[in-house]
């Protein structure tokens, strides 16, 4: 079954600079990675789950959060199976756990919309002081 793994997560001061990523495995034939909304989510305690950024692994679009937009980055490598999320110029309020997320089966939901996505990694903390 697929599964995401997250790293890259740290605690970093104000200005500075982290980046996360996002590796999937498990997908079998004809289940591929090819032409899949993966997102990134953040979760902060007693706060609603917030959608960062999202990218179309087949090319456009890519979506973010107006919180990060110009700010975070996100990216990824066909080949190694991995999205990554670029984040300068951090701020405190960025601090929070984030989640990498799959829709696997094509949910036609808003790409915020953290129901759209089917397979979820298990976080990777990031801590902005």
């Amino acid at each position: 079954h697929v599964q995401l793994v997250e790293s890259g997560g740290g605690s970093v001061q104000q200005g500075g600079s982290l980046n996360v990523s996002c590796t999937a495995s498990g997908f079998t034939s004809p289940l591929t990675l090819e032409n899949k909304c993966m997102g990134w989510f953040r979760e902060t305690p007693g706060k609603v789950r917030e959608g960062v950024a999202m990218i179309y692994t087949g090319g456009r679009p890519i979506h973010y959060a107006d919180s990060v937009k110009g700010r975070f980055t996100i990216s990824q490598d066909k080949a190694k199976k991995t999205v990554y999320l670029q984040m300068d110029r951090l701020k405190p309020e960025d601090t929070a756990m984030y989640y990498c997320a799959c829709d696997s089966i094509g949910d036609g939901r808003i790409w915020s919309n953290d129901e759209k996505y089917n397979v979820w990694g298990q976080g990777t903390q990031v801590t902005v002081s």
